[in-house]
């Protein structure tokens, strides 16, 4: 990837897991410790490395709610914090970076800093408040050893990439989530599910696990967004068939989607693989359109509309991590 990519790929990724985070404790404003809790489930090497000293998310998380409390009884106020709930962000508006979260954002972008995730951690660990210095003490470790590992981590294995394809019509991206292989295998393999994790997708009829490939549900578009207002749905797209290509239980899955009543429209092809990591399970996704039709208009059409299209599946990759990690947490 360019380091605009980096950047523009980090940025919105840390944005939904930060503000995830924050909706989860009831907040509005995604502030530095929401930060440091998105990378600890970031795919990047700045994921890797805090998973690799011991980091979870539920241990960050019971550190951020421990050190917040010391931070009240400093002022002289004794209260029991309000216990976490779920993570409401898809379903609610309103939230917004912090000033100190928008400081650390700026400062990895800048002086040829690559802005991906090892540079928003690098200065995250040293920021000036001492905040993060402290979560990390809780956690057992320092800012000097989270540098030290980046610095071995960077030096043997170089940057990760996400590999790109040449077609304006697919992509690709990786994903971790904090749970076991064989969990994420049972979310991502039952048609049922699907909604669970597929923005696309509203519900799957009589769905099942997937065995073998060939084996196809019906299905309806999402009508209804989480907080229960409407969608505009053409009527030619609000029914779908969803397929499954491929399946090796527990390491891949391809699934596609097509809109019976619209033989022209695109079909959408996802398929992700499975590959224990520390601390939870890493994901490759890649997701795709596929012509189902050959027409020279419809062709050049597509030339015309390739940046607006590159655009579309980016967001849409970045959804679909979003809704498999969100599942987990």
């Amino acid at each position: 990837m360019s380091r605009f990519t980096d950047s523009a790929s980090t940025s919105y990724s840390l944005s939904i897991l930060a503000t995830e985070e924050a909706s989860r404790v009831g907040q509005r404003e995604a502030d530095i410790d929401h930060l440091f809790l998105a990378l600890t489930v970031s795919e990047q090497t700045a994921g890797q490395v805090l998973r690799s000293l011991g980091i979870t998310i539920d241990d960050a998380r019971e550190a951020v709610a421990a050190q917040h409390a010391e931070q009240l009884a400093g002022l002289g106020i004794r209260m029991d914090p309000p216990g976490p709930g779920r993570i409401v962000f898809h379903e609610t508006e309103g939230y917004e970076w912090g000033d100190r979260a928008v400081k650390i954002l700026q400062s990895a972008n800048s002086s040829g800093k690559r802005g991906d995730a090892a540079a928003v951690l690098r200065d995250l660990v040293v920021e000036p408040s001492g905040m993060i210095e402290s979560i990390l003490q809780r956690l057992g470790t320092l800012s000097e050893a989270v540098l030290a590992e980046l610095d071995r981590v960077e030096l043997l294995s170089g940057r990760t990439r996400g590999r790109q394809r040449a077609d304006a019509l697919s992509g690709t991206a990786a994903a971790f989530v904090p749970a076991p292989i064989d969990d994420v295998w049972r979310l991502l393999s039952d048609a049922s599910r699907l909604p669970d994790w597929d923005p696309t997708i509203g519900s799957v009829e009589d769905g099942a696990a997937a065995t073998s490939a060939g084996q196809s549900w019906a299905a309806r578009t999402h009508s209804t967004r989480r907080d229960g207002t409407p969608i505009t749905v053409k009527p030619h797209v609000i029914n779908q068939r969803v397929e499954v290509v491929k399946v090796d239980e527990p390491r891949f899955i391809e699934w596609r989607a097509t809109y019976p009543d619209a033989a022209r429209a695109n079909a959408r092809r996802t398929s992700i693989a499975l590959e224990p990591a520390a601390g939870g399970t890493q994901l490759h996704i890649e997701y795709a359109w596929v012509r189902t039709s050959t027409s020279l208009v419809r062709r050049l059409l597509g030339l015309v509309l390739r940046p607006l299209q590159r655009f579309l599946i980016w967001i849409q990759l970045g959804q679909l991590r979003a809704g498999i990690s969100r599942a987990f947490r």
